[in-house]
């Protein structure tokens, strides 16, 4: 039986909501009951969210080096599947060890969930004629961080612990599961086992493109990570704490349609410093703007770009390559993984030594305008300036 043409951009929306926005990024709007009722310093928590992104880092290279062929849809469900088990095994313990373990196999999953789900449903999408249905699939990252973010306020006032919360994603991610498993279609045919093209060598450009993805990487999950603590922590914001997520995962979900569209008109390099800029505003808005104005420039100017910019870095490492674009996909995102797993521990042991997140967000901000100035020099010397016909 056909397909109705959104049921796949639907399955990748449900897949990214409970691997992206609840397996990988709940961790935000929970760590601050978590830290209060485990003891836990800036330093552990950060290093706690460097483990994800490490496990994330891990799941991208092997993306890369392996050959998957038609077992992306297998691969696809098993990461789901981890994501679950990982968040069920989070409130099983209590010992820091063991937190740092399980954040890495989920941010294993999270990277086999994105990598995955991203090849399988853009794809499919592009070859039947339907590709600007991608921002469907890439929104389910907001959507997965807005209902994360809801149940833990409303359970947090109902006086739930920390390790409920966990429980709760856990069932919030099983119904992405079966989502995914309804909506995508597993790949028919014997498994593709010939060699995967790899970039062009001497790409220069390509290069100087994955380093500034890297940048983004770091600068963006300083905030991304400890926006709620931040807020928590600033008596002029902490009426905004149960809803600064929220506002970052509503701002999410239109955001991958409204890059791609400024990316047809000004070309994917433009856009991605343009979007870099916007953000290195939110990421310095977080701390040196305490009121109501500030979080709400903050949530939106970070949760309008953050996976705005991964979608158009995506496109514009295809302008600048003709490799193998699942490889392309997996360098940028082994490259941002990278920078995810400094960040974290980098603000985390800032803040345990000057008592604030100022130093490290202001740090964030500066790796954004060196980011956005990579892509504005690409753009200046790259022939590609525009997607748009005409």
């Amino acid at each position: 039986m056909k397909q109705h043409p959104l049921a796949l951009p639907l399955g990748g929306m449900v897949a990214m909501a409970a691997g992206m926005g609840v397996g990988r990024f709940v961790y935000t709007p929970i760590l601050p009951i978590m830290a209060q009722q485990l003891g836990l310093t800036a330093s552990q928590a950060g290093l706690i969210a460097s483990a994800n992104f490490l496990g994330y880092l891990a799941g991208a290279l092997l993306t890369a080096i392996g050959r998957f062929g038609n077992y992306q849809y297998r691969l696809l469900i098993g990461g789901l599947v981890i994501n679950i088990v990982g968040l069920l095994a989070m409130m099983g313990t209590d010992d820091f060890s063991a937190h740092l373990v399980i954040r890495f196999a989920g941010g294993v999953g999270s990277a086999f969930i994105l990598v995955f789900a991203s090849a399988l449903v853009i794809e499919r999408l592009t070859a039947s004629g339907h590709g600007a249905l991608a921002a469907v699939h890439f929104s389910g990252v907001g959507l997965g961080i807005f209902i994360s973010a809801l149940m833990v306020t409303v359970m947090v006032n109902a006086g739930y612990d920390w390790k409920a919360l966990w429980l709760m994603c856990a069932v919030l991610a099983t119904f992405g599961l079966f989502g995914a498993i309804y909506l995508i279609a597993p790949v028919d045919g014997p498994p593709d086992i010939s060699p995967i093209a790899a970039p062009k060598r001497g790409n220069g450009a390509l290069k100087l493109l994955i380093m500034s993805y890297g940048l983004f990487g770091f600068s963006y999950v300083i905030t991304a990570t400890f926006i709620v603590v931040i807020i928590r922590d600033t008596p002029e914001t902490r009426m905004m704490e149960p809803y600064v997520w929220m506002i970052v995962g509503l701002a999410v979900m239109p955001s991958i349609a409204f890059w791609i569209f400024v990316s047809k008109r000004l070309g994917p390099l433009l856009s991605y410093a343009i979007a870099c800029l916007v953000e290195a505003v939110g990421v310095g808005a977080s701390v040196l703007w305490d009121n109501f104005i500030g979080v709400f420039v903050a949530a939106v100017f970070l949760g309008g770009t953050m996976i705005g910019i991964t979608a158009i870095g995506f496109m514009a490492a295809r302008t600048l390559s003709s490799g193998d674009q699942r490889v392309n996909v997996a360098l940028m995102t082994a490259s941002f993984g990278l920078g995810q797993v400094a960040g974290p521990t980098f603000a985390g042991y800032l803040a345990d030594a000057t008592g604030s997140y100022l130093i490290p967000s202001l740090a964030g901000c500066l790796a954004l305008l060196a980011a956005s100035a990579m892509a504005f020099f690409l753009h200046r010397g790259s022939p590609v300036r525009s997607t748009r016909s005409g």
